[in-house]
This record gives C-alpha cells, sequence and structure tokens, in this order.
C-alpha cells in the first residue's frame, strides 16, 4: 500500500480472488483513507485477527462490534462470516476507483447517488447502473472509463 505523509489517498495492490466479482488479483485501486463508509462500499481495512495485514472487501452493514464484510466472489469465504465483525478503527478508507488495468469508477459520490436514484426514465436508469449506483445488494458492474 502506498500513502505519503499522511495523504488522504492512496493506492492499494489487491491481491487474491476473494473480490473476483468487481476487482482481479493484481488490479490497483485509489483508496481515499477517512472516508465515510457506507453499506455497499469497497473499503481497506486491517484484518481484526492479524493487524499487519491490509483487506479489500465490501461492507454490506452495521452490525454490534463493527462492518459487516463480504467478499465478491462467493466461493471466497474468508470474510466476516470466518472472523466477525470489524471494528470501525480498523476500516481504513474506501476504494473508489481502480486505476489498473482498466480504469472504473467503483464509488459515485452521494449527491450522484440522490439525484440518479430519483429518475425512473430508462436512459437515467442505465447511467445510474453504469456510474455504480447500486440496483442490487452488491450493485451492478462498475462503470469502464
Amino acid at each position: 500500500m502506498e500513502q505519503r505523509g499522511g495523504a488522504p489517498f492512496g493506492v492499494v495492490e489487491v491481491a487474491g480472488p476473494s473480490m473476483r466479482r468487481f476487482l482481479s488479483d493484481g488490479d490497483r485501486v485509489l483508496v481515499r483513507y477517512g472516508a465515510p463508509v457506507r453499506p455497499g462500499a469497497v473499503v481497506v481495512f486491517r484484518h481484526p485477527l492479524q493487524q499487519d495485514l491490509l483487506v479489500v472487501k465490501r461492507a454490506v452493514g452495521r452490525r454490534p462490534g463493527g462492518w459487516w464484510m463480504l467478499s465478491d466472489n462467493p466461493l471466497v469465504r474468508t470474510d466476516s462470516r470466518e472472523y466477525g465483525p470489524v471494528p470501525a478503527e480498523l476500516v481504513l478508507g474506501r476504494v473508489l476507483l481502480r486505476v489498473h488495468p482498466r480504469p472504473a469508477w467503483l464509488a459515485p459520490p452521494r449527491w450522484v447517488e440522490r439525484r440518479l436514484g430519483r429518475w425512473r426514465h430508462a436512459g437515467v436508469r442505465a447511467l445510474a447502473e453504469r456510474l455504480g449506483v447500486p440496483a442490487e445488494p452488491f450493485g451492478p458492474e462498475p462503470f469502464e472509463l
């Protein structure tokens, strides 16, 4: 993970198949450290049982004790089903976009989500889906830049 001088942004390389639905082994993502987490966001956090290990997972909701984190790949269960909720102080930041190998926006701003969510026109709905505004629990495919 790259972070310089307390900068609010950094680049993290994804390792393993757990996020394969949206991210692959070797992808690099831009992380905004300290960004507020909301359900559905892809986040970076310290593993609760091995805090020198950084993990990329999807925050699906708050539970007693912290955030419930799940893999996007249903075949991988090394997530909160194995180690329980992740305390908020271990959550480092929110993944904004994949920067390598194919740039893709993974976290549209909240105001974009609200505005697009109000429209019922099919064309606007398609745009919302391409920008990653969730239409299902884990959202649609990310928008390719």
